[in-house]
């Protein structure tokens, strides 16, 4: 087809490139205000949490020398390397801080919501439930509702028991409701709690750490090793409390959870020899924090008057700026996201799988299911304030549960990214080349044997991705939870699911109104970090998973 000349492509047959040229350019800068924006505004706040003007230029100029100086030539060298050292170096830095903060949570779990002798017994409990239902399985492999009902009685028994039978008469327990955990919790001993810790959160995981090895490098025995290493450093717990002082319970769970996946992925690099420079980067940040310290202490130069210490972490909101803290509201923010992984994830990636794999596309019953996909994308725009009111006439005003509690605030804002985790997991379905599913077909298994064995496994990357960022836009989100009846400011961590409970954001809103100004800035500073910093793990978490599942 001829084109005429003057039309829009250019005069003289040509093809002019301006207003091209001139669209990218209005988009990069548009994008590079943008992030100049964010970052001045990071950095205001960050400068306000730590404060490093008012230390000595003494303590400045050690740390230029001793940290900053060497990460910012290697950083560039990496960034000017074509070699993957630079992947390595920022997987390597942020999986100890992922660890870090997985380790935060379950030692918050121990410390406020479950003990660890109770978490020893509930194990211990569930464990026997998984041990008849295995059993089960080898001998009536095609009882397949015979398995779900021990699995869902077993499961009941476990946690919530059943009413007195003979059971509890054979156990010379007193009649009431009698539950396997209880039976666990009444025996006449128990181990030391640190290795309760190690036989039900270490062992699982040097299970699953050792099979990943025996698989990636095809031997067994290499995998038995790696579990044996991994409990063996966590049987260390009592030795390093009385040698280090380091409790023994907090040194299992930073084993169990730090060191674990960085030894796994430290493995790899090492066993196939790619990027192995990268692993300088956390050791000359660890060195040139150890060596500044050192020196800073020697030559007496004082650090920053910093409002983000471990003090702040670990205290009560106060009436003095000085000794307030975020604990408690941390706290809850860490049991509202347990409540919100157990209410979306299943049922965001159940409804997913329906749609994507199950619902009909033709006939009535299609035109229903696209009716409701319409209506989950619309949901996915409503401002977060309207599910705040549907919570509150829900959960509170209808189901009668307890204004402010754990479990309405989790729920409510499980609502609210409930929307966004369907449709992520539906494009991560919907990703997956359907001549897999054809091939699995062909082979004659079934359609749940298809989605099962090949299309979850490969859209698992794309599922936890979407989770996470769901995570990180719930665990930021105020306005439902001041509607759902959130607390201020608490000065105890809730015990239970059914207690008041406070929130990072909501604490931090709270800190925008006090009138000293010490809490507008400082402490407020400090939560604000503190909340970014978790927002900003969960989004790296997710774009790694992202970046490494795409290559592959």
């Amino acid at each position: 087809m001829a084109v005429d000349e003057g039309s829009w492509y250019g005069q003289d047959s040509g093809v002019s490139q301006v207003r091209g040229q001139l669209f990218e350019a209005i988009c990069l800068l548009a994008t590079s205000v943008g992030i100049v924006s964010v970052l001045i505004l990071l950095l205001y706040v960050t400068l306000d949490a730590f404060e490093p003007l008012t230390a000595d230029p003494g303590w400045h100029l050690v740390f230029l020398l001793t940290l900053v100086l060497p990460a910012t030539l290697l950083a560039i060298y990496y960034y000017r390397s074509s070699d993957p050292a630079g992947e390595v170096a920022y997987v390597t830095t942020g999986l100890p801080i992922v660890g870090l903060l997985l380790s935060g949570g379950v030692l918050v779990v121990f410390a406020e919501l479950l003990a660890i002798k109770e978490w020893f017994a509930l194990a211990l409990s569930l464990g026997a439930v998984g041990v008849v239902w295995y059993a089960h399985k080898r001998g009536r492999p095609s009882a397949v509702l015979e398995r779900f009902g021990i699995l869902i009685l077993g499961t009941a028994v476990s946690v919530f028991g059943l009413p007195p039978t003979a059971l509890a008469r054979v156990a010379g327990l007193p009649k009431r409701i009698v539950s396997l955990r209880e039976l666990v919790l009444e025996l006449p001993y128990l181990p030391l709690s640190s290795l309760q810790v190690v036989a039900t959160l270490t062992l699982p995981v040097a299970a699953l750490a050792g099979l990943f090895v025996a698989r990636r490098r095809a031997s067994r025995r290499d995998g038995v090793v790696a579990a044996a290493l991994i409990v063996t450093g966590a049987l260390f717990g009592p030795v390093i409390d009385a040698v280090v002082g380091i409790n023994g319970e907090v040194w299992v769970v930073l084993v169990t959870m730090t060191a674990v996946p960085v030894a796994v992925y430290i493995e790899g690099v090492v066993r196939r020899k790619e990027g192995v420079a990268g692993l300088a980067f956390p050791l000359v940040l660890v060195g040139g924090v150890a060596v500044g310290t050192v020196l800073v202490n020697a030559l007496g130069f004082a650090g920053p008057d910093v409002w983000l210490d471990w003090s702040y972490l670990t205290s009560a909101p106060s009436t003095t700026p000085e000794e307030a803290g975020i604990y408690p509201a941390l706290v809850g923010s860490v049991m509202l996201l347990l409540v919100i992984v157990a209410m979306t994830f299943p049922v965001g990636v159940g409804a997913a799988i329906y749609l994507e794999e199950y619902a009909p596309s033709n006939g009535l019953v299609g035109k229903f299911v696209t009716l409701i996909e319409i209506n989950i994308a619309n949901l996915a725009g409503v401002p977060s304030v309207v599910y705040g009111l549907l919570g509150l006439a829900l959960f509170i005003n209808f189901v009668h549960l307890p204004s402010g509690s754990v479990i309405v605030g989790g729920l409510t804002v499980g609502l609210l990214i409930l929307p966004i985790i369907i449709i992520s997991a539906q494009e991560a379905l919907e990703a997956v080349p359907d001549s897999m599913r054809q091939a699995s077909y062909g082979m004659g298994a079934t359609r749940w044997q298809t989605t099962r064995n090949v299309v979850l496994p490969e859209a698992l990357p794309g599922i936890m991705t979407g989770t996470i960022l769901g995570l990180g836009r719930a665990i930021g989100e105020t306005a439902p939870l001041l509607l759902v009846g959130i607390a201020a400011s608490v000065g105890l961590a809730p015990a239970g699911f059914l207690d008041l409970t406070g929130a990072m954001p909501r604490q931090i809103f709270t800190w925008a109104f006090e009138p000293k100004p010490e809490f507008r800035y400082g402490v407020l500073a400090a939560g604000v970090v503190t909340l970014l910093a978790v927002l900003l793990v969960m989004n790296a978490t997710a774009i790694v998973i992202r970046n490494k599942y795409q290559r592959e």
